[in-house]
C-alpha cells in the first residue's frame, strides 16, 4: 500500500519585519515562495495543499498545480494556517502531512524526498528537516496527530504537538545548514 501524504506549504505570513510581501521577492531569479515550490513539487503529495492569505499566492499556487486554500484567519496567528492544512489533508485521507514555511528558500526537493522516505519507513514517527541535530522545517506528522494539530490557537505551530511528543520526532539531516534558513528581513537574503 502506498503512503499517502499531503503537503501544507505554508504561505500567510504577514511579513511585518520584511516590509512588503517577502514571498513575492525575488530570490536568483525566482520569487521566493516559487523556490520553496520548487523543492516540495505537486507530484510528490495527494493533495498538494498552498495555505495562503494572498490572492496572487493563490492564484500562483493553482497555475501550478497545488491546490489553493484561503486563509481568512491568516490575523490570529500560525495555527489558522496548520488548523486549514490539516482539516483539507484529513479530508483527503491523507497518511501524514508535511507541514513547509514558504519563505525557505534554500530547501531542496533532495532533503523533502529524504523526509518523506523516512516517514515511508517509519509512518509512526514525525520525520523533521535538521542540521547538525537541530530541529527545523518541513515536519511530516502522521494522521494521528491532526487532531492536536487541528486544536492548536493563536501563534502555536506544530512545534507543540512534538514538543508533546518528543520520542515520535525523527530528524532527518539536510544537505547543507542554510536549507533550514527562512527569510524574515531583506538582510537575511543578503548573507546567502
Amino acid at each position: 500500500m502506498e503512503i499517502k501524504v499531503a503537503l501544507v506549504l505554508m504561505a500567510s505570513g504577514a511579513g511585518r519585519r520584511f516590509g512588503a510581501n517577502k514571498l513575492l521577492r525575488t530570490v536568483d531569479g525566482l520569487p521566493l515562495v516559487r523556490r520553496v515550490m520548487a523543492a516540495c513539487p505537486p507530484e510528490l503529495f495527494a493533495p498538494a495543499l498552498v495555505v495562503s492569505r494572498y490572492p496572487e499566492i493563490l492564484s500562483l499556487a493553482e497555475e501550478l498545480g497545488y491546490t489553493p486554500v484561503f486563509n481568512g484567519g491568516a490575523e490570529e496567528g500560525i495555527s489558522a494556517t496548520v488548523r486549514l492544512g490539516a482539516a483539507a489533508a484529513e479530508q483527503a485521507g491523507a497518511d501524514g502531512a508535511l507541514f513547509a514555511v514558504a519563505d525557505q528558500p534554500w530547501l531542496t526537493r533532495a532533503s523533502v524526498e529524504r523526509v518523506l522516505a523516512a516517514f515511508a519507513a517509519r509512518p509512526d514517527t514525525i520525520p523533521a528537516l535538521s542540521w547538525q541535530g537541530k530541529k527545523g522545517n518541513p515536519c511530516l506528522f502522521p494522521s494521528e496527530f491532526f487532531p492536536e494539530l487541528s486544536a492548536l490557537a493563536g501563534d502555536t505551530g506544530g512545534g507543540a504537538v512534538i514538543k508533546a511528543h518528543p520520542d515520535r520526532l525523527v530528524l532527518v539531516e539536510a544537505d547543507s545548514a542554510a536549507e533550514l534558513l527562512d527569510v524574515d528581513t531583506p538582510a537575511d537574503l543578503a548573507q546567502n
